[in-house]
């Protein structure tokens, strides 16, 4: 491997023509100059340098490393930049709700970013059995929760009414078995929707699974089943409230971190406003 101090101490000379300008361009000594050539000579096996010449020449064998020795410098140089740069090495891990991953969310995210270079976002959607187990293992530094009851340390809850919804152009809702959209196994609203329906004594069985809401509601639209859903979720959808299953109580929206200062400390207060917001709205 050839050191990149000599290769410099090789372009300088080549540059400047002259071991004594091209020790002053690198602040040192004529003697250490001409020590870091036959260093570098010693480590290709042949001359680089034709000393006799006025002003200092390469040999061909000069010549032909010239330009590979800029490259490898140049590459140096890239490399101990893009060491030095501090932006995206501090992993925020991020756990939400679908449904809680809203515009106003990212934006929130893309504004804390440009505050802080350093920081990367990961962020992960998905069902409550798993952002609850991978939270308190530590793999998430915040998440929000949709659960029956808030932990004791929860930093806030809010309460989220949700009721059942079916098709709005094909009701669902007296069929017998009861069709069902759900989440899988692991997700807030499957089991209470087998519970409710039980309690009320209506077969049923599930005709369609997705982890996604986005899945669920279209599903839903289609027409594929009813299913229990946040009533906010439902804006703008084309999906109907089924009344004669009977009312259902709120879940609960919480929000966990483990730190209250620093990067982590600073983007969980933000993303308590927007659910501050979020759950305020009429």
């Amino acid at each position: 491997m050839l050191d990149p101090r000599l290769l410099r101490a090789f372009v300088a000379i080549a540059d400047s023509g002259s071991f004594t300008a091209a020790a002053d361009r690198l602040h040192m000594t004529q003697s250490t100059m001409s020590q870091q050539i036959a260093r570098l000579e010693e480590a290709v096996g042949r001359p680089l340098v034709d000393r006799a010449a006025r002003p200092v020449r390469l040999t061909v064998t000069g010549e032909r490393l010239l330009g590979h020795a800029r490259r490898i410098l140049t590459l140096q140089t890239e490399a101990l930049t893009l060491a030095a740069e501090m932006s995206g090495t501090t992993s925020v891990r991020i756990g939400m709700p679908d449904d809680i991953a809203t515009p106003e969310m990212a934006r929130a995210f893309a504004a804390f970013t440009r505050r802080h270079k350093e920081a990367r976002l990961d962020v992960t959607t998905g069902l409550r059995s798993d952002l609850t187990r991978r939270y308190r293992s530590g793999e998430l530094d915040i998440v929000v929760l949709k659960e029956d009851t808030p932990s004791p340390d929860s930093w806030a809850s809010f309460m989220e009414p949700i009721a059942w919804f079916t098709a709005g152009d094909a009701p669902l809702e007296q069929s017998d078995p009861v069709p069902l959209v759900t989440f899988p196994p692991g997700g807030l609203y499957r089991d209470a929707m087998f519970e409710r329906l039980e309690r009320k004594s209506r077969r049923w069985y599930v005709a369609f699974t997705s982890a996604s809401l986005r899945n669920v509601l279209m599903a839903v639209e289609a027409g594929l089943g009813l299913s229990l859903l946040p009533i906010d979720a439902t804006r703008g959808w084309r999906v109907q409230q089924v009344d004669d299953i009977g009312p259902e109580p709120p879940v609960v929206a919480s929000l966990y971190a483990w730190e209250r200062t620093g990067i982590v400390g600073e983007l969980a207060h933000e993303v308590l406003d927007i659910l501050k917001r979020h759950f305020q709205r009429p």
